[in-house]
C-alpha cells in the first residue's frame, strides 16, 4: 500500500471500486472474456490458441461415430460431452507444465546446501507455489466430470426412449401388414375367379351334386325297341 495516500483517499477508492460495473467497451469486455482462456477449463472458449484444430475436429467426429446421436437433442449433448473431455484431456498437461514452471523458478534456491537436502527443500518450495493453482484445477476437474456423466446419463435415457418408440412403431407397422394381408384374396382364389372372368364360368370348390336316381332317364332308341318287345 502507498503510505502517502490519505485515509479519506484511500475510502474515496474503495466506493468508487464497489461502484465500478467492469470494463465497457468493447475491447475490454474480450479481453476479460479471454480471462478463462489461460486453462481453457471455463468459459465459453472450448479450443486454446495453440491447439491443434484439426485433432479436435476429428475428436468430435468419433464422438459422433460411437454415440450416433439422432436429431438436435442428441448432438447438442454429444457435442457438450466431446467439449468436456476435450477440456478434461487438457488437465494432466497443465500439471505438468506448472510444475515444470515452478521447478525452474526454485532450481537455484539453497545452493549452500548439499543436493539431497537442496532436492527436498526445492520440493516442497514447487508444491508451495503450486498448491491453489493445482487445488482450483482439481476442483475444475471434478466439475467437468460430474457435468460428463449427468449429460452421458442424459444422452443414454434420450436415446433409449427414441428406440423403444422407433420399435414401438415398426412393431404396429408389421401389425398393419399383417391385417392387410389377412384381408387380401389368397393367390389361388385370385387365379380361378381371374379364369371365371375369362372364360364365362364360375367356378366353385364344392363338390358335384350327384344324379337323383328316381329322375327318369331320356328315352333313346334302345330303350323304345326293349319296351315294343
Amino acid at each position: 500500500m502507498n503510505s502517502n495516500i490519505s485515509d479519506a483517499q484511500l475510502a474515496a477508492n474503495r466506493a468508487n471500486a464497489a461502484h465500478s460495473t467492469g470494463p465497457r467497451s468493447s475491447t475490454g469486455k474480450r479481453v476479460v472474456s479471454l480471462n478463462a482462456v489461460k486453462t481453457g477449463l471455463t468459459g465459453n472458449t472450448v479450443m486454446l490458441p495453440k491447439e491443434d484444430a484439426a485433432l479436435y475436429t476429428i475428436h468430435i467426429e468419433d464422438y459422433a461415430a460411437e454415440l450416433q446421436p439422432v436429431g438436435i437433442q442428441e448432438r447438442d449433448l454429444v457435442q457438450s460431452i466431446a467439449d468436456l473431455r476435450w477440456r478434461l484431456n487438457r488437465i494432466p498437461g497443465l500439471e505438468a507444465s506448472l510444475n515444470s514452471h515452478a521447478l525452474a523458478t526454485c532450481a537455484n534456491m539453497y545452493p549452500e546446501l548439499p543436493e539431497a537436502e537442496s532436492s527436498f527443500l526445492i520440493e516442497i518450495a514447487v508444491f508451495n507455489m503450486n498448491e491453489k493453482k493445482l487445488h482450483n484445477i482439481h476442483l475444475h476437474e471434478s466439475r467437468l466430470a460430474r457435468r460428463r456423466e449427468k449429460e452421458l446419463a442424459e444422452l443414454r435415457a434420450l436415446q433409449q426412449t427414441r428406440k423403444a418408440k422407433e420399435a414401438e412403431a415398426r412393431e404396429k407397422e408389421e401389425e398393419a401388414k399383417k391385417a392387410r394381408a389377412a384381408k387380401s384374396p389368397q393367390p389361388a382364389e385370385v387365379k380361378t375367379a381371374a379364369a371365371s372372368s375369362q372364360n364365362g364360368f364360375e367356378f366353385t370348390n364344392q363338390a358335384a351334386t350327384p344324379a337323383n336316381p328316381s329322375t327318369p332317364k331320356a328315352d333313346t332308341p334302345e330303350t323304345v325297341k326293349k319296351t315294343a318287345a
